[in-house]
């Protein structure tokens, strides 16, 4: 198949008659003849050229150069497409259906199909979960959540509307190609998991470390592959409409702190009892501090464990739950240790009491005690919330 030569070159006697048939068939679509269309073509190049800043013969130039460059990397990938076919070996995942080329990532503006999927996407419940990508927290999700998105009746009814750019999925084919608009336009790559002492001299030891479940430190890779089991981080955070408010509202806030002396005088009136009642009450909390833990200190040896006021007043729980319950017992840590014990007493006193013909009363009150103890010390059990930690996988 011949193709436009390299720029410089003379075009050969096949090549210029190929020209011009093609260049008599657009004019006669056009209702043009030849000349008439080749003067409406160079008006439209100079245009161009000015355009850019270029001279007619510099813009005539890099489209030759184009040109070119484009015919060799067709004929590249019709070469490879060939010897994968006769070799009998399927494309790899990150090739393309032409052949194996790989498409370069440039940042610039974002494709605006791939935005409107980006968006329709982040609607979508893909089961997201939070990871840590160059010190910031990012959404991560598995990408065959999205692409059975793309392949569900809501995403074909969003695409059939009337001036949609979402563009039409039929099979897992062209759900695939769909989900590649996302790394061509910087909106969401893949991502895998990284360790952070990785290239340092202080790396860990190679046994398995402990991790809080959920937070995983990721780092972006370099062949945006997509399969079913790859991991992709969002990078388009939807419109930032909602920071923009807190900004001018914190903005707001600020000048009008600022301003306070220009305020009219029954609002600074006001302010002022305002800000006493939130003194009132800050130390009234001190003062109950205070006196929850002196009322401990004195039932601690008059009536052991010791009696608390709000007993989870400084516990991580939410505002009400720190005033529930009113009081409490202390709670031993070797409560459980000594309920063993005491029933482990208990039989043996139990057996004792039975040897020396006393032991019937004795038993029933030493396995009553035993029982009341157990039931306490179930009911009065640490119910703290506790951090999962489990090894990586």
């Amino acid at each position: 198949m011949s193709g436009p030569p390299p720029p410089g070159q003379q075009l050969s006697p096949q090549q210029m008659a190929a020209m011009q048939q093609q260049v008599a068939m657009e004019a006669q679509k056009r209702g043009m003849t030849p000349q008439q269309f080749q003067q409406w073509q160079r008006q439209q190049i100079e245009a161009e050229a000015k355009k850019q800043g270029l001279s007619f013969e510099q813009y005539v130039m890099q489209l030759k150069q184009q040109a070119y460059e484009q015919h060799q990397r067709q004929q590249q990938m019709a070469a490879q497409q060939q010897a994968a076919q006769q070799s009998g070996q399927p494309l790899t995942q990150g090739q393309g259906a032409q052949g194996g080329q790989q498409v370069p990532i440039n940042p610039g503006a974002p494709n605006p199909k791939a935005v409107e999927v980006a968006k329709w996407l982040r609607g979508q419940d893909l089961k997201t979960r939070t990871c840590i990508l160059n010190g910031q927290r990012k959404d991560m999700f598995r990408v065959k959540r999205a692409l059975r998105a793309l392949q569900s009746p809501a995403y074909a009814k969003a695409s059939a509307k009337k001036n949609s750019l979402l563009p039409a999925v039929t099979d897992a084919a062209s759900a695939a190609e769909t989900f590649k608009l996302l790394p061509l336009s910087l909106l969401s790559l893949r991502v895998s998991k990284s360790d952070p002492h990785e290239g340092h001299n202080h790396a860990p030891p190679a046994k398995k470390q402990k991790r809080i479940k959920g937070l995983w430190t990721v780092k972006i890779e370099q062949q945006q592959d997509i399969s079913e089991d790859l991991h992709y981080v969002w990078l388009y955070e939807g419109p930032q409409w909602k920071q923009k408010l807190y900004a001018l509202g914190a903005l707001i806030l600020i000048m009008a702190v600022v301003m306070f002396p220009l305020w009219p005088i029954k609002l600074r009136i006001g302010v002022w009892y305002l800000s006493m009642g939130v003194l009132g009450l800050i130390g009234l909390f001190f003062a109950m501090s205070i006196f929850r833990l002196i009322l401990f200190g004195v039932t601690y040896f008059a009536v052991p464990p010791g009696l608390w006021l709000y007993p989870n007043l400084f516990e991580d729980v939410g505002f009400f739950d720190s005033f529930r319950p009113i009081w409490g017992w202390q709670e031993d840590k070797k409560k459980g240790k000594k309920s063993k014990s005491g029933t482990f007493n208990a039989k043996d006193g139990g057996k004792s009491s039975r040897k020396d013909g006393k032991g019937k009363s004795e038993s029933k009150a030493s396995s009553t005690a035993t029982t009341s103890t157990s039931a306490e010390s179930l009911k009065n059990r640490d119910l703290k919330p506790r951090i999962e930690e489990v090894e990586d996988d």
